[in-house]
């Protein structure tokens, strides 16, 4: 049974936390790395950094991800990178933050693995608080013959929404803007007070102003905001079939979709 059919019948029942996910892990126990086969083939691996630098968004617990013990983790950083097989010459690094949160020691595998495993086509996540540090990395990845790709939560592009509820400290109303920093774009759906035509509306500028549009629908966490199962229904409904295969759209029903991030 596919998501979109089992997804209404958890929602109604005691089951939606278990399916959508939850608390972080302990970090020991997560899935750190994953192949992704279907839209846009690439390894993915999940680093552990020092920890979100923001750390304000209300929904996000994901920064509970962290250690300040940079040595710990830079091992296991190395236990995940070599875990990589360079099968598509193409890899993702996530980590709960920034990718410029990494320790130097772990930025310093990050390209040895990709002149090893001959990587192409880099993808790292970054906030908005770091954009005047990106260029430099594009030239560094460049000079070892690899293309970065850089994502953004951006989560709504309805500014009052995103700053007053979400409190994502991303200071810029303009997409067109945003997109001279970042190829990518992710965006969270299943809140209250989001609508059929709101979320459309997002997918959309974000298919407009960046190459690619990944849609994460909320899940129960520890955090305050909680998922409003009123309106993923409508997502699953009216908006998830109009995306679902667009091969610039991914789309998380479920937070480790992507098989990072789960209990082992």
């Amino acid at each position: 049974m596919s998501d979109i059919q089992k997804f209404p019948e958890l929602i109604d029942g005691y089951s939606v936390g278990e399916y959508l996910g939850g608390n972080m892990k302990e970090t020991t126990e997560m899935e750190r790395y994953s192949v992704i086969r279907e839209k846009n083939p690439r390894e993915i691996v999940l680093l552990r950094g020092r920890g979100c630098a923001w750390r304000r968004c209300t929904f996000c617990d994901y920064h509970l991800d962290f250690s300040r013990q940079g040595e710990e983790n830079y091992q296991l950083n190395c236990e995940e990178l070599a875990k990589i097989t360079g099968e598509f010459g193409h890899l993702e690094i996530i980590n709960s933050g920034s990718f410029l949160e990494l320790d130097e020691k772990t930025m310093e595998r990050i390209c040895e693995v990709c002149t090893e495993k001959k990587i192409k086509t880099l993808h790292f996540e970054s906030h908005w608080m770091y954009r005047d540090k990106l260029q430099s990395y594009h030239q560094k990845f460049k000079e070892l013959g690899v293309t970065l790709k850089l994502k953004i939560g951006v989560e709504t592009f309805d500014y009052a929404y995103r700053e007053e509820i979400l409190k994502k400290g991303l200071n810029s109303d303009s997409p067109e803007e945003i997109s001279k920093y970042f190829n990518e774009v992710c965006l969270l759906q299943g809140l209250s007070g989001q609508t059929e035509k709101g979320m459309k509306r997002d997918i959309e500028i974000g298919l407009a102003y960046f190459e690619r549009v990944c849609v994460n629908i909320m899940v129960e966490n520890s955090t305050r905001v909680k998922p409003d199962y009123d309106v993923i229904r409508t997502f699953v409904e009216k908006v998830y079939p109009l995306y679902k295969d667009n091969d610039r759209v991914d789309i998380l029903l479920n937070n480790t979709d992507f098989g990072v991030g789960g209990q082992k």
